[in-house]
């Protein structure tokens, strides 16, 4: 899914994005001076917090956008432009963290993106994520639907949110070994009278692309208003994420990956 970012109005408005990427580093068993992928790593702020504890941060992202704004927040790191589906590293990692990335990535592209994370792993690496999961944002993409459908369009929801099974499974097949995997819910708090909106002109633009401006707001508007006795607390808007974190072992058995 290629996504122009305004880098600046996402570091701001939407930074509940790495902080909540914090606890998942918690789930990296790390040693001083272990090589370790960010992927996706987007403005840079995950990417500073594994500098931070001593190991060779290189943070990998698609968006000429974001990494720009790293590059100018942290000029000491390492920052890669790459594909999370096609991406190559001249020297295997111990690590590769993943936060809020793998579910812009269309399933079919999935299998692609865990061949190249097992072979930017050295044996027994680790593999940390966490992104949106089954039911994640339920309630938004449900308005959304229903918003185009009353102006006689089709709403197709562009994110993948596998469960549990779905995902461990896919895991497996590449070669890897499930240690760790939960599904919660993460009702989050949105900034601004008009938070909701906002969220939306962020994150979902692939189903507004051949649309006009007026059209556009006229059907973010009216979501927020089929949302509004939900999501809407004591003046507060709030987003209905799921979340899907993990931890899996890159297993040390000669032909254990297989083809996509």
């Amino acid at each position: 899914m290629n996504i122009i970012w305004d880098a600046q109005k996402y570091t701001q408005a939407f930074s509940f994005v790495h902080q909540y990427g914090e606890d998942v580093l918690e789930l990296l068993d790390l040693e001083r001076d272990m090589a370790v992928l960010d992927l996706g790593c987007g403005n840079g702020a995950l990417t500073k917090r594994l500098a931070e504890r001593g190991v060779r941060a290189i943070g990998l992202d698609a968006s000429a956008e974001l990494l720009e704004t790293a590059r100018t927040h942290y000029p000491d790191l390492t920052f890669v432009r790459d594909d999370a589906t096609a991406f190559v590293l001249d020297q295997p990692v111990d690590a590769v963290f993943s936060n809020a990335v793998l579910h812009w990535i269309d399933r079919v592209h999935q299998p692609a993106v865990l061949q190249h994370v097992y072979a930017a792993l050295r044996d027994g690496g680790q593999f940390v994520f966490e992104f949106g999961g089954c039911g994640n944002n339920r309630r938004i993409h449900a308005a959304l639907e229903q918003s185009f459908k009353e102006r006689g369009l089709v709403y197709e929801m562009p994110f993948y949110f596998p469960t549990i099974g779905e995902y461990a499974g896919l895991l497996e097949q590449m070669g890897f070994r499930v240690t760790y995997m939960t599904l919660f819910d993460r009702m989050t708090p949105l900034q601004g009278e008009n938070g909701l909106e906002e969220w939306i002109r962020m994150f979902v633009k692939q189903p507004f692309e051949d649309l006009a401006e007026d059209e556009k707001n006229s059907l973010i508007r009216r979501a927020a208003a089929l949302l509004q006795s939900d999501l809407l607390r004591e003046s507060v808007w709030y987003a209905d994420y799921v979340r899907i974190r993990g931890k899996a072992v890159k297993l040390c058995s000669p032909g254990a990956v297989h083809a996509g």
